[in-house]
C-alpha cells in the first residue's frame, strides 16, 4: 500500500514574515488536506526566532498546526537553534489535534501507528518507520575535541556518517517486512545550491549524498536550505530520493525559483516525489550603474505592480544627492513594498610619505611613482618650462609642439 506524506519545511514565521509565511503554509495545509495525505513532516525551522507565546506569529502558526494534526499524525523536526529556540516544539505539541503532534528534537526513531507517531520498537508493527537526525548542538561537539572548531566540525560529520550507516541494516530489514522507512534531517549537504544559487561547498558542512543514500532508507526528506532540490539513486532494486522542500515562501530578495511543499509516496519498492507550489510573493531586483533611472521605472510600472521591488545602485560621493528616493517611490506606489539600497563609491586617495617636503620636481616624479604613471621626464620638462619662462614664451613653445591644421579655402567648405 502506498503511503502519502505531506513534507513542509522552513516555514520562518515571525512578525515580519507573518503575512507571506501564513499565506504559503496555509495555501499548503489546505492542499495537503484535500489530498488526504497519511502523515505530515516538518524538517524545522519554523519560526524566524525565539517568538513569545502570545504573538500573533505563534497563534497563526498554532492555527495551522492544529489544521494538520485534526487530519493526520504530525511530526515536527527540531531546526536551527538560533531559528527555533529548543523547547519551542514542545509549546506546539500541546495544540490539542484530534492526532498527536510528535517532537523530534534528538536523535531517535520513530513508527507511524494507526493514529501516531511512537517511539520505534524492534519488531513492531508500522506503516512507516521514520528515522530522525535533528540539528546538532556543535558547542558540545566542540566541547569533546577542546573547542578546536575544525576538529568540532570533522568530529560532527563523523558523528552524523555513523548513525547514517547504522541506520542502513534497520532499513533492509523493513524492506523486507514490506516497511517504507525514511530519514529525516536538517542541515546542509555539500554542494547542494543555495536560494540566490550558490554551492555550498564550505567545510562546516555536515551532510553528504553518500552517507545519506548509505542510510538505506526509500526517502530523506531535509530542512535547511531555502532552494528545493533534489537527488536519486536505484539501489538494488529500490529508488532512493534525497530532498529539500525549501522555504515554505519567498522571504528574502534575490531567492531563485519556486517555493513549494512536497508531496512523497512510498512503499517498499521506494519513493516518488511530487513538486507542489505555494503562493509566495514576486520579487522583482532592477540594479543600476550610477543614479536610478526614473523613466526606466516609469516604464516598469506594470513589471513592478504588486510585486517586492528591490533597486540597488551604485553611485560616486559627488553625485549622491542626484538620487530622488521619494521620486522612485512616488513612481513606485503600487509595488506591495520598495527597498532601495544605493553603494556611494568614495574617492580613493593615496599618500606618499615625506612628499611634502620635497621640491616641485621631486614631488611631481615621486607622484608618478606612486600613481605608476609613464613619461614623467616629458611631463618634468614641461614643469621646468612653465617655472623658468614667461607665459607668451610658453604659449609660443607649446604653438611650436603642436601638429599644423591646413584649412582648405573658405570656397571649397560648404
Amino acid at each position: 500500500m502506498t503511503l502519502k506524506i505531506a513534507h513542509m519545511s522552513d516555514l520562518h514565521y515571525s512578525a515580519g514574515n507573518l503575512q507571506e509565511a501564513d499565506r504559503c503554509f496555509t495555501a499548503a495545509v489546505t492542499e495537503a488536506l484535500n489530498t488526504n495525505v497519511d502523515c505530515v513532516i516538518i524538517t524545522g525551522d519554523t519560526t524566524d526566532h525565539a517568538l513569545d507565546a502570545h504573538a500573533p506569529a505563534t497563534r497563526a502558526l498554532a492555527a495551522q498546526i492544529k489544521r494538520l494534526s485534526d487530519h493526520c499524525p504530525v511530526l515536527m523536526l527540531q531546526g536551527t537553534f538560533s531559528h527555533e529556540p529548543p523547547g519551542f516544539l514542545r509549546l506546539l505539541a500541546l495544540v490539542g489535534g484530534k492526532y498527536p503532534v510528535t517532537v523530534a528534537d534528538r536523535i531517535g526513531s520513530f513508527g507511524l501507528s494507526a493514529d501516531a507517531f511512537v517511539p520505534m520498537q524492534d519488531g513492531g508493527s508500522y506503516r512507516l518507520v521514520v528515522h530522525a537526525l535533528p540539528t546538532l548542538n556543535k558547542a558540545a561537539i566542540a566541547a569533546l575535541v577542546d573547542n578546536r572548531v575544525d576538529e568540532a566540525a570533522v568530529h560532527a560529520r563523523q558523528i552524523i556518517s555513523g548513525v547514517l550507516e547504522r541506520w542502513g541494516p534497520v532499513n533492509d530489514a523493513l524492506r523486507q517486512r514490506g516497511i517504507p522507512s525514511m530519514v529525516i534531517s536538517h542541515g546542509t549537504v555539500f554542494n547542494s545550491i543555495s536560494e540566490s544559487g550558490v554551492p555550498m561547498a564550505g567545510t562546516d558542512h555536515e551532510l553528504g549524498l553518500g552517507s545519506l543514500f548509505a542510510a538505506k532508507a526509500d526517502g530523506v526528506a531535509l530542512g535547511h536550505i531555502h532552494k528545493q532540490q533534489s537527488w536519486e539513486q536505484e539501489t538494488l532494486g529500490f529508488h532512493q530520493v534525497v530532498a529539500y522542500a525549501g522555504s515554505i515562501g519567498r522571504f528574502h530578495h534575490g531567492e531563485i525559483g519556486d517555493k513549494y511543499w512536497l508531496l512523497w509516496s512510498l512503499d517498499a519498492a521506494g519513493a516518488l516525489l511530487k513538486t507542489c507550489p505555494t503562493p509566495s510573493r514576486r520579487n522583482v531586483d532592477l540594479v543600476y550603474e550610477g543614479a536610478p533611472d526614473l523613466d526606466d521605472l516609469r516604464q516598469r510600472i506594470s513589471e513592478c505592480e504588486g510585486a517586492f521591488v528591490r533597486i540597488r545602485y551604485c553611485i560616486d560621493e559627488e553625485s549622491r544627492q542626484n538620487v530622488d528616493r521619494a521620486a522612485i517611490r512616488s513612481i513606485l506606489e503600487k509595488a506591495a513594498d520598495v527597498q532601495i539600497e544605493g553603494k556611494t563609491l568614495t574617492v580613493q586617495r593615496q599618500r606618499a610619505q615625506g612628499i611634502s617636503t620635497q621640491p616641485l620636481g621631486e614631488k611631481l616624479a615621486t607622484w608618478a611613482k606612486v600613481t605608476e604613471t609613464d613619461g614623467v621626464d616629458a611631463l618634468r620638462a614641461r614643469l621646468e618650462l612653465i617655472q623658468s619662462q614667461p607665459v607668451d614664451e610658453v604659449v609660443q613653445e607649446v604653438l611650436k609642439l603642436a601638429p599644423v591644421q591646413t584649412l582648405a579655402p573658405p570656397e571649397l567648405i560648404s
